[in-house]
């Protein structure tokens, strides 16, 4: 059956869904009606990790609204933006909703004598966008030349004094900030007039892979674009990696949005806490795209008993890895001649296969400032795992992760990059150990024919007579100390050179 020439379209298919791009109308399929949701007239924030399916909604979503007139789709690639400091950033997310809305897209317009208000913005925003670049240039050109100058805005001037230091060049930002602050209800009230001026109902802003946005900054970026859409029919819709974004701050007064308060969520994450739900969701993504291809059932027509299971577990439940994993398995298996159905072993295989180096490169282009201390603890997890207890899977007490939330927090970053997965959030430990504990596993990419290693697979996803998961209250318990020594330590080796020598020690 795998050497179906059926099987061979829908290997196609799916590596056709694996890089999602504005440009083009991605395969999706909504098995959880998040479409219909994302369509309400609500401000929206969709939390999913890499793979979950976040850009090929978001993308999706925009082909389709963009369809009708009544709407308006403003999307925006924060890849585009993410090297941009503050506030540059925010002007270049206002210049592109302004210069999304009918005034500024029709060229005609352009040759009017009296430009329009929202022309008159971008025109403005910008210049004082250019200002930083401008002043820049000046300050490496001379250290001690006064100057002053001017924002796009009558009135609104930049004055730097004797020296151009990098205090100065802060003061000159704090003043373009100033400035869009001062502005934000011109801004506002243009943006509601362009919709009261057209056919257009109500709009949709996209922001997308939003946590790529400098951390620090983030609520202030949402502050901001919340305060100037709120009680307009503009809709923010921003898709992010949960644990890598920081939506709210208090400095004195409340920065940002509160979620499920200021705006709803939508989380596009199934974890291994409960096997069921991503083994349900990802079934139906599969048996959907067979059927686009005339194959009736591929959980049923391509698995062998348990077969499918071992997919969803080394997935960690996330689509794309599902996906990737499974076209893997079945080049392996005609490449070894097996042809009638894919078996766990297949599945180890190809899960094998997927490495866990692209995983650490996504990890390190998004959080580049802070990846070097998660690599640190990365790795000490996996001595503390694979060579000193031989485990695949540890607890971290819940009292020892409220202790030093700033290291949890790393830990829960590392889920996010699916390096490690969540398989319990509460549960005790055996042998009389005291306290609440949260379970993890390694993920299955790290650990390539672990048995002939001597490394015990916790197997997670059996039950014993009493319900628990057989494995998990046994498994040790990782101390945060150990993280905040790795963080310190002078181990600056590379994390696959690491995971190599372990591999060849064992």
């Amino acid at each position: 059956m795998l050497d179906d020439p059926k099987v061979k379209q829908l290997r196609n298919l799916i590596k056709d869904t694996f890089r999602v791009r504005p440009n083009q109308d991605p395969i999706y399929i909504d098995i959880a009606d998040h479409l219909d949701r994302l369509k309400s007239k609500q401000h929206q924030i969709i939390y999913g990790r890499r793979g979950s399916g976040k850009s090929c909604l978001l993308v999706h979503y925009k082909n389709s609204e963009s369809k009708n007139k009544k709407s308006l789709i403003v999307y925006i690639e924060t890849d585009e933006i993410k090297k941009l400091g503050y506030p540059d950033v925010l002007i270049r997310l206002l210049l592109s909703i302004m210069e999304s809305t009918p005034s500024a897209k029709n060229w005609w317009r352009h040759f009017r004598i009296r430009k329009t208000n929202i022309q008159k913005h971008i025109i403005s925003l910008r210049k004082l966008l250019d200002q930083a670049e401008q002043r820049k240039v000046k300050q490496e050109e001379s250290k001690t030349k006064s100057f002053g100058g001017k924002g796009g805005y009558s009135g609104v001037e930049a004055n730097i004094g004797s020296s151009m230091s990098n205090g100065k060049l802060s003061e000159f930002q704090e003043n373009k900030l100033d400035t869009l602050e001062r502005y934000l209800s011109d801004y506002k009230k243009s943006l509601v007039d362009e919709l009261a001026s057209s056919k257009i109902e109500s709009a949709s802003v996209i922001i997308d892979d939003f946590y790529l946005i400098k951390k620090d900054r983030q609520p202030d970026v949402i502050d901001y674009l919340h305060r100037l859409l709120r009680g307009t029919d503009y809709y923010l819709k921003v898709g992010t990696v949960r644990h890598r974004t920081n939506l709210v701050r208090n400095d004195g007064q409340t920065i940002g949005v509160i979620v499920d308060q200021d705006i709803e969520q939508i989380n596009l994450d199934r974890t291994l806490e409960d096997l069921t739900s991503p083994t349900q969701f990802l079934s139906r993504i599969l048996n959907s795209m067979g059927k686009k291809v005339n194959i009736a059932d591929v959980v049923q027509e391509l698995f062998n008993p348990q077969a499918f299971e071992k997919l969803v577990i080394s997935s960690g439940g996330v689509p794309r890895d599902f996906l990737t994993i499974f076209v893997n398995a079945i080049d392996i298996a005609l490449s070894s001649g097996q042809t009638i159905h894919l078996t766990p072993t297949l599945i180890w295989k190809a899960a094998s296969s997927f490495s866990y180096r692209n995983k650490l490169k996504n990890l390190r282009t998004d959080i580049s400032t802070d990846a070097p201390a998660i690599e640190k603890i990365f790795r000490d997890i996996l001595k503390f795992c694979i060579v000193a207890k031989k485990r695949t899977c540890f607890l971290i007490s819940q009292d020892d992760a409220r202790q030093n939330s700033y290291i949890h927090e790393f830990i829960l970053q590392l889920m996010d990059g699916k390096l490690i997965h969540i398989i319990e959030s509460d549960t005790s430990a055996a042998s009389g150990r005291p306290g609440r504990y949260e379970a993890y596993t390694l993920d299955f990419s790290l650990f390539m024919e672990p048995r002939k290693r001597g490394i015990e697979i916790v197997e997670f996803w059996n039950f014993d007579e009493g319900g628990r998961r057989i494995g998990v209250r046994e498994s040790p318990i990782y101390p945060l100390e150990n993280a905040k020594a790795a963080i310190k330590s002078e181990d600056n080796l590379e994390t696959e050179n690491f995971i190599e020598t372990v591999e060849n020690k064992d």
